[in-house]
C-alpha cells in the first residue's frame, strides 16, 4: 500500500510563462504556487541553469523549494528533472500542482502516482523523471466536452463564474498548507475529498528565509 505521508521538499506549479498565458486555465498550477509563495513569504528568482523560477523557505527547520518551470508546458519535465536531480529530490517528496480537465471547476484533489491523463505537462514530467510516484494537487477546470476542443479550451480564460469556482478551489488547497507541509498527506486527501472542505485559508506554518535556493 502506498504511504499517505511524505515530507515534501519540492512543490511545483505547472503553467505557461508569459503575459499571454497568465490568466488561461492551463496556468492553474502557477496560480496555486504563486499564492503559496505569498503565504510562506517566499520570493521567486529565475535560475537560468534550470530554466526555472525558484524560491526557498524554511518550514519548521526544513528547506522547502517552490518552482515554476520557465519552459512551456510541454517541456515542464526538462526543468523539473534538472532541479530534482541537482538537489537529489526523490519523486515521493515532490508535489505538482496542475489544472485537471477531469474535475469540475471548484474541485481540488490530492493524489499520489498515476498516469498523465493526457496532460502534456505531466506527460513530460513522467518521461523526464522516469518516475510517476510524485504527488499531484489536481485543480479542476472542467472539460469542454469534445476532445478536439481541449487545446483551445485550456489556453483561454475561464468564464467569470468558472473562475470564481477555481479561485475557491485554490483557497481550499491553500487552507491545507500547514498539514500538507507537515507531511499529513492522508489528512489533506480526506479533507479535499470531502464536500465539507473549508474554502478559507488557515494559518500558515512558521517559516523563515534560508540561505540560497
Amino acid at each position: 500500500m502506498k504511504s499517505a505521508t511524505a515530507n515534501l521538499t519540492l512543490v511545483v506549479g505547472l503553467g505557461n510563462p508569459g503575459d499571454k498565458y497568465n490568466q488561461t486555465r492551463h496556468n492553474a498550477g502557477f496560480w496555486y504556487i504563486d499564492q503559496l509563495a505569498g503565504r510562506l513569504g517566499a520570493r521567486f528568482s529565475y535560475e537560468k541553469r534550470f530554466q526555472a523560477h525558484l524560491a526557498a523557505v524554511l518550514v519548521d527547520g526544513r528547506k522547502l523549494r517552490l518552482m515554476k518551470p520557465g519552459t512551456y508546458m510541454n517541456h515542464s519535465g526538462r526543468a523539473l528533472a534538472a532541479v530534482a536531480h541537482y538537489y537529489d529530490v526523490p519523486a515521493g517528496e515532490i508535489l505538482i500542482a496542475h489544472d485537471e480537465l477531469d474535475l469540475p471547476p471548484g474541485t481540488v484533489r490530492l493524489k499520489r502516482g498515476g498516469g498523465h491523463g493526457g496532460h502534456n505537462g505531466l506527460r513530460d514530467v513522467i518521461a523526464a523523471l522516469g518516475e510517476r510516484e510524485f504527488w499531484r494537487l489536481r485543480i479542476g477546470i472542467g472539460h469542454p466536452g469534445q476532445r478536439d476542443d481541449v487545446i483551445d479550451y485550456v489556453l483561454h480564460r475561464a468564464s467569470v463564474v468558472e473562475q470564481q469556482a477555481i479561485d475557491e478551489a485554490l483557497q481550499k488547497g491553500l487552507a491545507e498548507t500547514e498539514p500538507l507541509l507537515a507531511g499529513e498527506l492522508e489528512r489533506v486527501m480526506h479533507v479535499l475529498h470531502s464536500s465539507n472542505a473549508s474554502a478559507g485559508p488557515g494559518p500558515a506554518p512558521k517559516t523563515e528565509a534560508p540561505d540560497g535556493v
